[in-house]
């Protein structure tokens, strides 16, 4: 069975920077969609990066060249560098994973789902 766990996350400042690992345990990283969404208080869910088996990524604008997403075939770990955080950025952070090469939309949809790592970014 996948399981998904989520580390990282924290208080920080704006303009500093976290790094969010997923742990994946199960027979999924060699051939997945993985990804993170994140959820604010009160906001709709939204995914935030996902990257595919060939190392394919897509970003939600917001974060464009400030969050990179990255995955560890050895160590069967996601991950989320985030740089340059913003008091926008505050939202709990899930891991996601999909079995094949395509990314799914929803959250709910996809396969397998973390239990999520809470970032805050102060002003």
């Amino acid at each position: 069975q996948v399981q998904l766990v989520e580390s990282g996350g924290g208080s920080v400042q704006t303009g500093g920077s976290l790094r969010l690992s997923c742990a994946v345990s199960g027979d999924i990283f060699s051939n997945s969609c993985m990804g993170w969404f994140r959820q604010a208080p009160g906001k709709e869910r939204e995914r935030v990066a996902t990257i595919r088996t060939d190392d394919s990524t897509r970003y939600l604008d917001s974060v464009k060249d400030r969050f990179t997403i990255s995955r560890d075939s050895a160590e069967n770990t996601l991950y989320l560098q985030m740089n340059n955080l913003k008091p926008e950025d505050t939202a709990m952070y899930y891991c996601v994973a999909e079995s094949g090469y395509y990314c799914v939309v929803k959250f709910e949809n996809f396969d397998f789902r973390g239990q999520g790592t809470q970032v805050t970014v102060s002003s």
